[in-house]
């Protein structure tokens, strides 16, 4: 046989790895997944099909004009959505498996696309959704999506080292960095959401019955004509998940995320505590926790954190742990308990080592923050801790090893104090005694002090643990070392003057280049920095980001130190401002200042705008929480400065601009804007341009002639931002919380960032011109004459629209809903903006909602209905619509009652209402309040129709008061009128409030 033939052979006898499944062939035979799911070690793997699923559903497409199309609604797309839902209904909806292999992009795109199969309402918010009254897969899905948002805040607060590409993968940064963007504007989104994901979930913890989740059946049902049956919906369709075990998971995750809220809010903390003790109480009493998935050492370790944090322990409970006793007596100040503590713990060794040495780092924190009566406390920590080490068997720390390079006689009579404590009394085990044994000897050959020497092998530990020969090589080692020993050595005068291997230093600066924010002490540490390593310091934290428009002239600084210095000093400053902690970011940017003025005219022009921003924002938090005052000539002038600076080839960030625009509006500069800003910033700025716009309509608001010119002007550049571009296709996906990006670049601005633009304005008659012209603008578009919402000034504006078909009638609605949801935020008590709320709640159907609302208007315009509510709050539109809402609950006696109110009385509704035997409402209660004598009469004639004997006793009664005889002064009847609508109102506000 030749060679080659043998080679063939070889080649055909080894067993042929099987072909990877491609994504397509699951399209093609619709029983392939769950087979391909089945094996044990599937090629794809599940998370890594969903990936590919969801790639190829949300690839854009190119028309014969070459022009690319978002991604196309069709059967194709539809069911690769399907598949990558069926992929995940396979994992259990298990969001750790998921978190591990899916970006957060891709997770969000799948979890979107769980809420629009699962029906879930579009264009409502979940928080405003009733869980219990959703289909049971319907509920699971917005649970599970708010339960992903919740964890998603919580994964991105922990710190990330960066990554630093190769050469080979300099090409992928675009795609990375488009990556990281759309990451961080989901997070954004996430976190403006996390206070309804919260009360969403507390929701969930209020329904006591078991769940039911999507599984690849009900999945497939969607699939076919069994969905229209309603099988899906049904409350038994899909996987059962009991109330105990998805309520212990709710309960892990809405701890999680208090913990995390806890470092700004310490009230937190105890929010947290108490999620964690249900789960903890949960976990114990379930007997199988087959859809509970959570870390239990990591509900141990927040367990503890919350109760030292909450100071929820006492030292002498004797069911305390042991952390909650260290915490304890730490709190109390009571460090030599603390030592003995850990002297008794080397023998019962019940702590983890790791939390040993942080409560070494925590007192070492102290000492650095200038507490020096810890230094003591601190070294002897340390032995504690190097003894359990050395009894484990472990390597001795760093900070131990650098003790004994200047020991003392005290520190070293403490050593073996430890030592002797810290073995067994009844004999310790043979392992002990050894590693004992080789702790006494590598003392010994450390310390160079020949009188300390001396009291370690004079010890009875040494003799009695040596053995002879060991202890002979000891003391021979000893005297050699005697003849150059050098005795001269000073004492220790602190403990942190202990010189530090460069390693171990370099980590302890970094550290605290991450905690510090005195830019002197910064520059100090930088500089030490660079002593012992050269490389870029400004990445050592992934948190600090400087914006992209500056980042090129940062790094293009050629002295690494000042690159590194001027990069920290500005990140850290917004950081702050971020934060609101405005009096280290002006100190911070105070020092990046006086660096960059020496060498960089344009960073110098950088660090004013940012210094600039940092003002404006300062002064709108004082506004924000109450403060009247307004802005200092001086930050006025600086604003105007800004917006018309022209200097050639300088960054500048749009935010500035945009919250200087906003700042102006908000303290009424509206003169400025209007007349004295350089119309070239006008055509270039689309800020100012929007600013002006809205200052030229807010002015001549008195004189309609005037201002419908200018409103005309206004309402033309919205109805551009609020389009679409003709080519792209509509689609209506159901996605709840995050807007769709279908933005006209034929705007002076995108919808998204304008919506951001609004959201820095608080000047009342801005929003109150927004608002009005969102409303007319929803109402065109919406076309539903009968269901219009209403508002201040609608007569300003055009009632009809050219080109309607242009205008994206899902994204107005939403900004409507956002808009003034965000005013009331601002003003509670504004009834304008109240009543427009409860209009847009009553046009979609939720009258609950809109009659607290339009109660809440009447009250805070009547001292909670001790006047009389004003006629043009509660006109005849605003009752009818509360008339609407108390029918729609079946409330039929409060719809009597609310007829009155008309300024001409419907009888024949309030007769209908009255006729209705099924009423939800206290009924007979409400008679009281009835003043109109025909009304009261018919109740009387149809509660003895009925043979309602009570009832109409009642009815009787009301009757016969005299203030409601008919021949009494009209005076006197508008007075019983006055009365009863009061009180009716007060009783229908302490129900509905």
């Amino acid at each position: 046989m030749s060679s080659e033939t043998v080679d063939r052979v070889a080649v055909s006898s080894r067993p042929s790895t099987p072909l990877q499944t491609s994504w397509f062939e699951f399209l093609l035979d619709g029983s392939l997944l769950e087979k391909h799911l089945q094996k044990s070690n599937s090629d794809p793997p599940p998370v890594q099909l969903i990936i590919q699923f969801l790639e190829q559903a949300s690839k854009p497409s190119v028309n014969d004009q070459n022009q690319v199309q978002p991604p196309a609604d069709n059967r194709r797309n539809r069911t690769l959505k399907l598949l990558a839902l069926e992929v995940a209904a396979h994992l259990k909806w298990d969001l750790d498996a998921l978190e591990k292999g899916l970006t957060i992009p891709v997770l969000n795109m799948l979890l979107n696309e769980l809420l629009c199969v699962s029906k879930v309402p579009p264009g409502v918010k979940h928080v405003e959704l009733e869980l219990s009254t959703l289909p049971p897969t319907t509920a699971m899905a917005v649970i599970i999506y708010n339960r992903w948002a919740i964890r998603t805040i919580v994964l991105s607060s922990f710190p990330e080292k960066q990554t630093k590409p190769g050469p080979h993968q300099m090409n992928m940064l675009s795609i990375v960095q488009q990556e990281k963007e759309m990451t961080e504007n989901i997070l954004t989104v996430l976190k403006e959401q996390a206070t309804d994901s919260i009360s969403v979930l507390e929701g969930a913890l209020q329904l006591k019955k078991d769940f039911y989740v999507h599984t690849l059946r009900t999945l497939d049902l969607l699939a076919s004509d069994a969905a229209a049956n309603g099988e899906t919906e049904s409350s038994t369709a899909g996987l059962r998940i009991s109330a105990d075990e998805l309520h212990c998971q709710v309960h892990y995750d809405l701890g999680g995320i208090f913990f995390q809220q806890g470092c700004t809010d310490q009230p937190a903390y105890k929010k947290a505590r108490d999620h964690f003790r249900r789960t903890k109480e949960l976990l114990a009493k379930l007997d199988s926790t087959v859809h509970v998935h959570l870390d239990e050492k990591r509900l141990a370790g927040y367990w503890n954190a919350c109760r030292a944090l909450t100071e929820d322990c006492d030292p002498s409970d004797s069911q305390n742990s042991p952390y909650n006793q260290i915490n304890s007596l730490i709190r109390a100040h009571s460090y030599q308990a603390v030592i003995e503590a850990f002297i008794k713990d080397n023998v019962s060794r019940s702590l983890p080592n790791n939390f040993r040495r942080s409560v070494l780092r925590e007192f070492l924190y102290r000492v650095q923050q200038g507490d020096s009566s810890l230094e003591e406390v601190c070294y002897k920590v340390c032995v504690c801790n190097a003894v359990r080490d050395a009894l484990e068997g472990e390597v001795l720390g760093v900070r131990f090893q650098q003790l004994l390079l200047r020991p003392s006689k005290k520190m070293v009579d403490f050593i073996l104090e430890v030592c002797a404590l810290s073995l067994e009394k009844d004999r310790p085990s043979e392992t002990l005694r050894r590693n004992m044994a080789t702790f006494m000897k590598t003392l010994c050959e450390t310390l160079e002090e020949l009188p300390l020497l001396f009291l370690v092998s004079s010890h009875k530990l040494f003799t009695e643990l040596l053995k002879e020969d060991e202890r002979k090589l000891v003391v021979e080692q000893l005297r050699k070392r005697s003849a150059t020993m050098n005795l001269s050595a000073k004492p220790l005068p602190s403990f942190y003057d202990i010189p530090a291997s460069a390693s171990v230093n370099i980590g302890q600066q970094e550290q605290q280049l991450i905690l510090l924010l005195e830019p002197r002490k910064i520059r100090q540490i930088l500089i030490e920095l660079h002593g012992m390593a050269e490389r870029p310091f400004w990445r050592v934290n992934s948190k600090w980001e400087v914006p992209p428009d500056y980042i090129n002239v940062i790094l293009g600084i050629k002295d690494n130190l000042t690159k590194d210095l001027v990069y920290i000093l500005m990140a850290k400053g917004l950081h702050c401002i971020s934060i609101k902690d405005f009096a280290h970011a002006r100190q911070l940017f105070s020092a990046c200042l006086e660096l960059v003025t020496e060498f960089s005219p344009k960073l110098r022009q950088v660090m004013l705008n940012e210094m600039l921003l940092l003002e404006v924002r300062a002064h709108e938090a004082m506004a924000a929480e109450g403060s009247k005052e307004r802005p200092p000539p001086d930050l006025v002038s600086r604003v105007r400065g800004y917006l018309e600076m022209r200097i050639h080839d300088l960054p500048l960030r749009q935010v500035v601009g945009e919250e200087c625009v906003a700042f102006m509006l908000n303290w009424r500069e509206n003169d400025y804007l209007t007349l004295q800003v350089p119309q070239s910033l006008v055509m270039n700025n689309p800020f100012i341009k929007m600013g002006q716009l809205l200052a030229s309509t807010c002015k001549e608001l008195p004189g309609p002639k005037e201002c419908r010119r200018t409103a005309k002007e206004l309402w033309e550049a919205v109805v551009q931002i609020c389009s679409v571009s003709v080519q792209h296709k509509r689609n209506n996906d159901g996605r709840v919380g995050l807007i769709k990006h279908r933005e006209s670049s034929m705007g002076i601005l995108y919808r998204s960032k304008f919506i951001t633009f609004i959201k820095k304005l608080r000047e009342p008659l801005v929003m109150t011109t927004l608002i009005s012209l969102f409303v007319r603008l929803n109402s065109i578009v919406r076309d539903d004459i009968v269901n219009e919402v209403t508002a201040e000034h609608l007569s300003i504006w055009p009632s009809t629209l050219s080109n309607i078909q242009a205008v994206d009638v899902e994204a107005v609605a939403v900004t409507v809903k956002e808009l003034v949801s965000y005013a009331l935020t601002l003003n509670p008590n504004n009834q304008s903006w109240i009543i427009t709320q409860a209009d847009i709640y009553f046009v979609t159907n939720q009258y609950s909602a809109a009659l607290n609302l339009y109660l809440q208007a009447g009250a805070v315009c009547s001292d909670f209905f001790t006047k009389a509510v004003p006629p043009d709050v509660y006109s005849d539109q605003v009752l009818k619509r509360m008339i609407k809402c108390c029918s729609m609950m079946s409330c039929h006696t409060q719809v009597a009652v609310l007829c009155q109110f008309l300024r001409e009385v419907d009888y024949m509704t309030a007769f209908k209402a009255l006729q209705e035997q099924n009423s939800h409402d206290a009924m007979d209660s409400f008679y009281e309040y009835i003043w109109d004598v025909t009304i009261l009469e018919y109740l009387t004639h149809i509660h003895h129709k009925r043979g309602e004997t009570e009832k109409r006793q009642i009815a009787i009664k009301a009757i016969g008061q005299t203030e409601l005889n008919t021949s009494n002064p009209e005076e006197v009847l508008q007075l019983a009128a006055q009365k009863r609508k009061k009180r009716f109102l007060q009783a229908m506000a302490k129900l509905y409030f």
